[in-house]
């Protein structure tokens, strides 16, 4: 063989191992180019074959006939950018006229199979204009999130998106969310990870973790108050009512509206007020919400409905005071009692990993996506942290959080421990933190004497 053909065998070689090994390395090598060759040059066959060309206008037609010429062809979206990514491609097209962006989203499925990609989105960025979002692999498989996040007040990162993009939770958009998974579906890493990315944040942390605290307690130090059962949660509960209502009182102290102040300073929640003025946002993380709306017996049912009454209270009046809720169940239905489909209504956000039953997935996207029900209660078992993520908008996407180990989570909450404020009304709910933590030393088996 000559030395061009071994190169060529080599570099075949190569592509294939990173193609089954590292698929991100061999798509940055190789998988861009080669996939930018294809969509360039099956462009015009595969848009007609998916049924997104339109006939040419009059005027041509009348052009055609009056110089003797063929009738001109049918005409495709133009092409207006194609972008590459460290996932996949980005293809802008500008719609003719007839065209609806509903047609290409209809048409993802076939446009998946004719360029060879991963798999295809689109998004209507403005009238007239789509961009479509193909990946090169399964980003999800293994996920990796960019080097560089945005990272804003109230809005983090916390999972990615089967488009290779990076999902946020931003609490100034969607400020209430629902979280469902059950056992070993991801949800407690997909909190760990919000948890984590939250701590470096100007805000306070609040917990509910009524499973004796084991999920939640190893990052009281950087909480600033914790409930480790329903009597305790209801205590709580009633006092983040309380400071809700002493923070409305703050806001119309500093309201004072009169004619020469411009309607942009009117404050009319938290983030209108002076900086010297605004109080702390609170973030509220319910762990199990079943714990706290179950009442076992007769004894227990006044307790239930006033955790259920603040939390509604919390939720339909919070936003302006700057509390935010994080609900997470592994089972979320109208079995849980009265009001829990009314709490339901005020949040926003939706997440649901995977679960054990259609109810479950009903209750988190029923009522706003019904064609992301079905996507729930399909993911695999050998994928935990893969979930399926929506909002009142009717908008969904399969979502994956990062491994965030509790070590890993446990160490962000140390370093920045000292960000922790010290909320007024909930000394009796601050984790009583010791100096030292000693370590039990667990005894090895004895040994079993070998048999004769």
């Amino acid at each position: 063989m000559t030395g061009a053909a071994i190169g060529l065998v080599a570099v075949v070689g190569l592509a294939l191992l990173l193609k089954w090994r590292r698929p991100a390395w061999y798509w940055l090598a190789f998988g861009i180019s080669l996939a930018a060759l294809r969509i360039l040059v099956r462009y015009g066959s595969v848009m007609e074959a998916c049924g997104l060309t339109v006939p040419p206008s009059r005027w041509r037609l009348a052009l055609a006939r009056m110089a003797g010429r063929l009738a001109p062809e049918s005409r495709a979206p133009r092409i207006l950018r194609l972008r590459p990514t460290r996932t996949g491609l980005v293809l802008r097209l500008g719609l003719r006229p007839g065209q609806d962006a509903f047609d290409v989203a209809a048409a993802c499925d076939r446009l998946r199979h004719s360029f060879a990609m991963y798999g295809v989105t689109s998004r209507e960025v403005r009238s007239g204009v789509v961009e479509l979002r193909m990946t090169g692999y399964d980003v999800l498989a293994r996920v990796q999130m960019p080097a560089k996040v945005e990272r804003e007040s109230m809005r983090v990162p916390v999972a990615l998106r089967e488009d290779g993009a990076v999902h946020y939770r931003d609490y100034r958009t969607t400020p209430h969310a629902l979280t469902v998974g059950a056992t070993k579906s991801g949800k407690s890493v997909y909190q760990r990870n919000l948890v984590a990315e939250l701590a470096p944040q100007d805000v306070a942390l609040v917990g509910i973790d009524c499973k004796q605290g084991v999920e939640l307690f190893p990052l009281a130090r950087r909480f600033s108050a914790l409930a480790d059962n329903p009597d305790a949660a209801a205590d709580l509960l009633d006092a983040l009512v309380t400071h809700m209502e002493g923070v409305y009182q703050l806001i119309r102290a500093d309201q004072r509206i009169t004619a020469d102040i411009p309607d942009a300073e009117i404050a009319a929640d938290i983030w209108d007020l002076p900086a010297h003025l605004r109080p702390v946002p609170i973030v509220v993380l319910v762990d199990e919400v079943a714990e706290l709306a179950l009442s076992p017996t007769k004894a227990d049912e006044p307790r239930r409905d006033r955790i259920i009454t603040a939390l509604v209270r919390l939720a339909q009046l919070g936003r302006a005071a700057g509390i935010y809720l994080e609900i997470c169940g592994q089972r979320f239905g109208s079995e849980l009692g009265k009001g829990i489909t009314m709490l339901r209504a005020q949040l926003t956000a939706r997440t649901a990993h995977r679960v054990n039953d259609e109810t479950s997935a009903n209750m988190a996207f029923g009522d706003i996506a019904p064609d992301a029900v079905l996507a729930a209660i399909s993911l695999p078992t050998d994928t935990p942290g893969l979930a399926v993520s929506g909002d009142s908008t009717g908008g969904w996407a399969r979502v994956r959080t990062p491994h965030t180990s509790m070590r890993q989570a446990v160490n962000a909450c140390n370093r920045h421990a000292h960000r922790t404020p010290e909320l007024p009304g909930f000394a009796a709910f601050r984790p009583e933190l010791p100096a030292t933590v000693s370590l039990v030393k667990i005894p090895a088996p004895a040994e079993t004497p070998a048999s004769a």
